[in-house]
């Protein structure tokens, strides 16, 4: 039992030593991966990150180049990540991925494309010479944390949530393709109808609609600076008429005087001639 036990203590030191080695038990993988919950870590920091689909050739022969260059992320104080666009359509839309493989740097929450060569040592001078500083950064409107940016993630995934329904519907409920296309028909229209209603409300709430007052009667208040001409101009034709009034009388005195004067003399022509003709 002594003699066993001696040889246990080797024994077990080089199982230790075997696990503690790199690459002795497998070569170890440096590139991280990202999803739609941790991709804001890119948001601090120096990264590469490679958008790839498990389909695609080109994709295929540029993993050993990637995986290469991820062992030097440590020396180059750079992460090395990759996001499966099949898996993470909300990131591919952050991106507008359009073409794969496509390879972004991100600095400090800037990020640029690379269009470089797509070896190994190309990826290392990339990094190393800071030649991403010879690129333009994408704008902050289509930046991958912009509100636009967001809304075109949530739209990415709205279509994959809508294509897997579809599946769902058709595959293992047994539902008619036009029977689906029917009830995604009706559910836009219904969420139309609401998001109508919801911005009606909105509106009402923030710009309310003014009620029509009953018009009332008023009257014309004139300034103190009009007031003194239009009270001389009334003075003058109250004298007007006061002048025009006196005239009148005046002329009514004289044809009253002419009247009395010729019954007068009416009056005298009358009694001579009565003495006339007696």
């Amino acid at each position: 039992m002594a003699h066993l036990g001696r040889l246990m203590v080797p024994l077990a030191a080089l199982v230790l030593l075997f696990w503690a080695v790199p690459g002795a038990h497998g070569r170890r993988n440096n590139v991280r991966v990202l999803t739609d919950e941790n991709w804001t870590s890119l948001l601090e920091g120096e990264w590469m990150v490679e958008f790839y689909a498990p389909w695609c050739p080109a994709c295929q022969n540029l993993q050993p180049e990637w995986e290469s260059f991820a062992e030097w992320g440590e020396d180059l104080e750079v992460k090395v990540a990759k996001v499966d666009v099949t898996e993470q359509t909300g990131l591919s839309g952050r991106f507008i991925i359009t073409a794969l493989p496509s390879i972004y740097h991100c600095k400090d929450g800037e990020f640029r494309r690379y269009v470089g060569p797509r070896t190994k040592k190309d990826f290392i001078n990339f990094v190393s010479d800071k030649e991403w500083k010879n690129i333009e950064p994408i704008s902050s409107w289509f930046g991958p944390s912009s509100v636009l940016m967001t809304m075109m993630s949530a739209l990415f995934q709205l279509s994959v949530y809508i294509r897997t329904s579809h599946s769902y519907f058709v595959h293992d409920l047994g539902i008619p393709a036009w029977g689906s296309y029917l009830v995604f028909a009706f559910a836009t229209v219904l969420s139309g109808l609401l998001l109508g209603l919801c911005m009606i409300f909105v509106a009402d709430c923030l710009c309310p609609s003014k009620r029509r007052k009953p018009q009332q009667q008023y009257t014309k208040k004139t300034s103190p600076e009009f007031s003194q001409p239009l009270k001389k101009v009334e003075e003058e034709q109250e004298a007007d008429e006061e002048d025009v009034s006196e005239e009148e009388a005046e002329d009514r005195e004289g044809a009253s005087k002419d009247t009395s004067q010729s019954s007068i003399r009416q009056r005298c022509v009358g009694l001579s001639s009565a003495t006339d003709t007696s």
